[in-house]
This record gives C-alpha cells, structure tokens and sequence, in this order.
C-alpha cells in the first residue's frame, strides 16, 4: 500500500510544482483575435497540448489540440493551437472574438493514465466593446510628421470617427461619407474594418496637448508633445581667426639638422650686422678727423680779402686795422 502510494505522489507531484504558465488575464477588443502564449516545462514537450473552455477540467468544453490531423490555418479557423517543442510554448489564436467569447480557458498538457493529472492552467479572456490606441503618447520633433492609429470594436464599424483636441468641441474633425478627411495640417482615414489613422503634418509647438479619437459614442485619448526642432550649429572661421594662434598649425619639433641650419643663419646676419656697424663708424671719425684738420689761418685769409675790397684806397691803410691770430685758441684781436 505504501509503494502504491508514494507511486502515485511520483505521478502527481509534478503535475502540481512543474505546470504550464500563461497570463491570468486577457482583455481584446469586440471583432479582434488574441493569442494566447501558454509555456511548459520540457518533460512536457512531446505531449499533446489543448485549449478548451470552462473553470474546471472535468466541464472544460476543447476547442482545439495539437494531435487534430486537420490542417491548421490561424488567419481563417475560430480557434487554431500550434506547438513549438524547441522554445517550449504552445500558442492560441482566437478569430472574430465576440461578447459572448469572454469566459474562463485553460491551456493543458493531457498526461494519460490512471495514476496522472494533465497539466494545466487558467485564463480569463474578456471581450469588450469600446476604442483602444497603438501608442497613447505620441514624441515628435517640430516640423515632422506624426501618425495616430486609433482601434474600434466592430459595432462602430459605419460610424462616424472624429479627431478633437481635448476641451475643445469646436476643434473637431469628421470623416466624410468616403471615410477621410483631410486639410493643410490634419488626415483622417478608416479603413472601415477595426481601425482609423490620423496623421498630424508639419508639426508645431502649439500642437502640444491633449487629443482623443472616437467612434461613436466611444473615445480614447492621446498625448502629443512636439519638441523643439533640432538646431544644427555651423562654424565659420574669419581670416582674421584664421590668424589667431588657437587656429595655427602645431609647431614643428626642433631636431639636430633644423638646429644646425638655424645657427648658420644666425652666425651670417650676425657678420653682416657687424660690418654695417663698423662701416658706419669709420665714416663717422672720417669726418670728425676732417673737421679737426680744418685750418684757421684760410678763414683769416678771407677775411683779409673781404677787408681789401672795402678798403679799395691806399689812403685808406692810415685807419687800417692790425690783426693779432692766437693760433692756439684760435682768437682774432683787432687793433
């Protein structure tokens, strides 16, 4: 009895500590399908999975398995299962999903045996009526274009669909008979299935705010923030700071052959400079030499001269003057 028993816990046990996971919750709109991801263990991966409606496994109504030889097309059938054994999920697609959809589901792996429990695991899928929104915030740059994708449950399928700036009923915009609509800064379209696009043009700052879309009496809202447009920088270097040391090429590394080249030229100018030098000061004491050697007696000669041509008469000698050269201060006495 006691074999039988711990047999049995060995069947049971990982029935309970090693199940299939899912999300405990799934809301989709009126109209929409759903897929319902559902993992497992890898003990599991070689058993038939299936997906049935109901709260408990004994009243569990099956909707699909994955040993139906039938050919599976997701897109088309109600409900399709397909398992992927490498990544250890099996996964579920609802189609068309109505009102009447919404209820308790469970993902399984059907054990078998007398001794064994399928494993198992419990959703609850909610269809609703209303609106629902790709991205509820929407960041663009000023001047760029931004597109809203606003979704609808199929009963709003032929209403009319507006976009409208958040406390503002004057600032509504309708699609037309077509299902569009559209001006300089603003278009609308629906696809007349389960969606409507809006497309916000050329941007602004003022657009900033609050916006919904609605079918119906049902609406959704949206935030737009426009950022401001990025400003590209560019540099223009005037001649005049192209003269400026910070814009001058690095200096080139001061190297033995550069060095030697350098003294040359220094010892050259230096000779050069010494000779001007030297030139110069010989003429200088050329003519200080000059102006000394210059004789004072020549002056006094011309002054005798000047004196005879007053003096044209001999009768003049008796009033004649006598002249006394000191030659060494170089004074005239006049007598």
């Amino acid at each position: 009895m006691t074999q039988l028993f711990i047999l049995a816990l060995s069947w049971w046990i990982p029935a309970f500590l090693c199940g299939v996971t899912t999300e405990k919750e799934f809301a989709v709109l009126e109209g929409r399908s759903l897929t319902i991801p559902c993992h497992y263990e890898p003990q599991y991966a070689t058993y038939v999975k299936y997906w049935c409606q109901g709260r408990t496994r004994e009243f569990c109504s099956s909707l699909a398995r994955t040993d139906d030889p039938r050919v599976v097309n997701p897109a088309q059938d109600k409900v399709s299962i397909f398992d992927d054994p490498v990544q250890l999920v099996f996964t579920v697609t609802m189609n068309n999903l109505k009102e009447g959809d919404s209820g308790w589901y469970m993902c399984g792996v059907e054990i078998g045996g007398l001794w064994s429990a399928d494993v198992s695991t419990f959703t609850n899928i909610k269809v609703i009526h209303g609106m629902s929104v790709v991205n509820s915030r929407i960041y663009e740059d000023e001047g760029s274009t931004a597109t809203v994708e606003c979704h609808y449950s199929e009963r709003y399928r032929e209403s009319e669909k507006k976009w409208c700036r958040s406390g503002d009923w004057r600032s509504c915009l309708s699609t037309g008979p077509d299902g569009s609509y559209e001006d300089s800064s603003v278009a609308i379209t629906d696809d007349r299935t389960r969606a409507f696009t809006v497309t916000l043009k050329k941007l602004e700052m003022r657009d900033t705010g609050w916006y919904w879309c609605s079918a119906g009496q049902q609406k959704i809202t949206v935030h737009v923030v426009v950022a401001p447009k990025p400003t590209t920088t560019v540099s223009v270097t005037s001649p005049l700071m192209s003269r400026s040391p910070a814009y001058l090429p690095p200096p080139k590394p001061i190297t033995k052959d550069s060095w030697k080249g350098h003294s040359h030229m220094m010892a050259s100018v230096a000779v050069l400079s010494s000779v001007v030098v030297l030139v110069g000061a010989i003429v200088l004491v050329t003519r200080l030499w000059r102006l000394h050697r210059k004789d004072p007696l020549r002056e006094v000669d011309d002054r005798n001269s000047k004196f005879t041509r007053i003096s044209g008469d001999a009768g003049d000698f008796q009033s004649a003057a006598v002249i006394f050269l000191n030659k060494d201060s170089q004074e005239v006495h006049m007598y």
